[in-house]
């Protein structure tokens, strides 16, 4: 059952699509206001119904990883439609809308959301695209080299996990043995560096004497 977070302002139009998502099988959590926002961040859903577009940039900066379809208004224009996108919408519905239609779009925009499941990978504020090749932190993207994003890719697969110095330098540079290298130490640092310099960390943990980790665990 995917869960459908609604962030709609409109008190009859949420409990219509509360109702009618529930029927058609969805999980729905639906809340107004500054709430909903601070809520989003708790439920993590697989899609995100909002049906204010002036908080596109807020949801965004709470939930970089989740769809979001934007309910616009009856006035929404091209123009209205291609800024959401631009701000980071994944589909745009203006009002009046069919709801059979918009049920559609929600199925097609997790379909999407699953596919592309494995081609990107978050980690607190890191952002990996791994079919562009491009990272971003706190939105900023940062141009990485190709062992050191090797290495960001593997820490990221588990970001609070201690990797050790054995394991990276055996799946990032195929080193069979650990022998006495500085390679992992450096490219570690260099990174560390760039990642620092886009958003505080820390990133790249090193664990003394045993090998290093992406980010802190977050306290319970």
């Amino acid at each position: 059952m995917s869960a459908v977070f609604l962030a709609e302002p409109l008190p009859d139009e949420r409990l219509f699509l509360e109702r009618h998502l529930t029927r058609d099988g969805f999980d729905v959590v639906g809340a107004d206001g500054e709430d909903a926002l601070r809520l989003v961040e708790e439920v993590r859903p697989d899609v995100v119904l909002l049906g204010d577009s002036d908080v596109l940039d807020d949801c965004r900066k709470r939930v970089r990883d989740v769809p979001v379809i934007v309910l616009g208004d009856e006035q929404s224009d091209a123009v209205d439609r291609v800024r959401a996108f631009a701000r980071g919408c994944d589909d745009f519905v203006v009002r009046p809308y069919v709801y059979d239609e918009l049920l559609a779009r929600i199925r097609a925009v997790l379909r999407r959301a699953n596919r592309g499941a494995d081609d990107r990978v978050v980690a607190g504020e890191i952002d990996i695209d791994r079919p562009a090749r491009t990272v971003t932190v706190g939105g900023e993207r940062i141009a990485i080299g190709g062992k050191e994003y090797e290495l960001l890719n593997k820490l990221a697969t588990d970001p609070c996990r201690v990797f050790t110095k054995e394991e990276l330098l055996r799946d990032v540079w195929g080193f069979r043995s650990l022998g006495r290298t500085r390679t992992l130490d450096s490219h570690a640092s260099r990174l560390r560096r760039k990642l620092n310099a886009a958003a505080p960390g820390p990133y790249v943990v090193n664990v003394w004497g045993v090998g290093y980790k992406l980010l802190e665990a977050q306290p319970a």
